[in-house]
């Protein structure tokens, strides 16, 4: 096929949107100038292309130049502004076979439009303003989330709740920020005291809030990457049994004998909403035997790279101090099992443990809801977590938050109001990032390469 000349605003991109392998159906995307043009060289109907309603699926035929027939397929247009990327664009759901797929997209290739690069069609509907940043990172989101709540949190920020609160955070920067430049306007007279204490307490009150965005970081993480959470204690407390009965079937080999596991084992569980990543280690225990130390090891190494561990002990027997030696994770829950053949004297004290039994299933209830506060920080009984930032706005928030400190000393010090400004403009700045008021070109790069071809 001849090339169509594409419009010098930019070019057409075409993908296809749905996993390779064989399925009922696949879906390829084409947007771009010359969308519909090119769409009405390859497909034949009732109706021609032009003439199609938006959003309206046209049954029809793909057919190449020499009129032979790729797939009977169902077409939708979705005209500009009207559509997901702000531009014209055409989906073609064929058949779900690689080849007739493949086939359709070397046709549409072959008209002179190019392959779409990773996350490009979503990157356009953030260039044209379809959606800010903080959306563009959820519909990756969306897509890998693991669980409910991950879903949720991952939906809410698509709907733009925390870009809202990020652009009500920007006006009351810039409130502030175009009172001290109106004191600039105006050399003769500084920032009384009673102006002075207004701006600061209104950079109080954006700092508390950009430390309360902060706060949910580590919720974030969890639900995007999981709750890496490593089992460990004495040979024989049960370890590799809380594992099994965690995941719901016999993952690991459970044994009377001691040092039956000698590698870590990983696994993924879905424990109240939130993906937990479960590492089973080796017992710990002095030994002679140079595998089992090697296991030991693995099992000091797992444990400095824990967001959580469950530290698991028989509670028929008395405190051992050979996990003592092993370093501590940040957040460690002591759970005391085996409860079900009594409890020794020593544990008696122990408050703040929780008492399970691996045999009977006693206990789980409290420790999956133990482990889910722990995850959540308590943010899980109400709609905290719905607002759950990534690494890259704790970055922009971070900045912005050291920005804002500096404005603050600056009018403490009772500074010219040119050196409060520039804080607060750099701050401004910084906040913006968040949802994408910025031109950096590298940076649009790294986040969109991390999408599906198609997105």
């Amino acid at each position: 096929m001849e090339p169509i000349q594409q419009n010098a605003d930019g070019d057409a991109i075409a993908a296809i949107s749905t996993p390779f392998g064989e399925g009922a159906i696949a879906v390829l995307r084409l947007g771009g100038p010359g969308a519909l043009a090119i769409a009405a060289r390859i497909f034949r109907s009732r109706s021609p292309v032009a003439a199609l309603p938006s959003r309206v699926q046209q049954f029809g035929r793909i057919v190449d130049d020499d009129g032979r027939v790729l797939d009977e397929v169902l077409l939708s247009v979705h005209r500009a502004p009207a559509s997901y990327t702000g531009e014209d664009m055409v989906e073609i759901q064929c058949h779900g076979g690689i080849l007739v797929t493949r086939r359709i997209l070397d046709l549409v290739l072959a008209c002179g439009v190019r392959l779409a690069d990773p996350g490009e069609f979503t990157r356009r509907a953030f260039l044209n303003g379809k959606m800010d940043m903080t959306q563009a990172e959820a519909v990756m989101d969306v897509i890998r989330a693991q669980t409910d709540l991950a879903l949720r949190a991952a939906t809410a920020q698509l709907e733009g709740r925390l870009g809202r609160e990020i652009t009500a955070l920007r006006e009351r920067l810039l409130g502030s920020l175009a009172h001290v430049e109106a004191h600039i306007d105006f050399p003769d007279e500084d920032i009384d005291p009673a102006t002075g204490a207004a701006l600061l307490a209104r950079i109080d009150a954006a700092r508390s809030e950009i430390s309360r965005l902060l706060s949910t970081a580590d919720q974030g993480e969890i639900l995007r990457e999981g709750l890496r959470t490593v089992i460990y204690g004495e040979p024989n407390a049960g370890k590799s049994s809380l594992l099994n009965r965690l995941l719901g079937c016999e993952r690991a080999i459970v044994s009377h004998l001691p040092g039956t596991t000698r590698d870590t084992l990983e696994e993924v569980v879905n424990l109240r909403g939130i993906p937990v990543r479960l590492i089973d280690t080796a017992g710990v225990r002095p030994s002679a035997d140079a595998l089992e130390n090697a296991g030991i090891e693995r099992t000091r190494q797992a444990l400095a790279r824990a967001a959580l561990a469950l530290r698991v002990v028989d509670a028929s027997l008395p405190p051992q101090i050979v996990a003592d030696l092993l370093p501590v994770a940040s957040r460690t829950l002591l759970v005391l099992n085996k409860c079900d053949v009594g409890e020794h004297a020593a544990w008696r004290g122990e408050c703040a443990a929780i008492r399970i039994s691996c045999r009977t299933g006693q206990g789980f209830d409290a420790l999956t809801q133990a482990i889910f506060d722990t995850a959540m920080n308590g943010a899980g009984n109400s709609d905290d977590y719905l607002i759950a930032i990534n690494a890259r706005h704790q970055a922009c928030l971070k900045t912005a938050t050291g920005y804002l400190d500096a404005a603050r000393a600056a009018l403490e010090q009772r500074l010219s109001p040119e050196f409060v400004a520039i804080e607060l403009r750099a701050a401004l700045n910084a906040v913006g990032e968040v949802a994408g008021r910025l031109d950096a070109e590298e940076l649009l790069g790294e986040i969109f390469s991390t999408f599906c071809i198609g997105k």
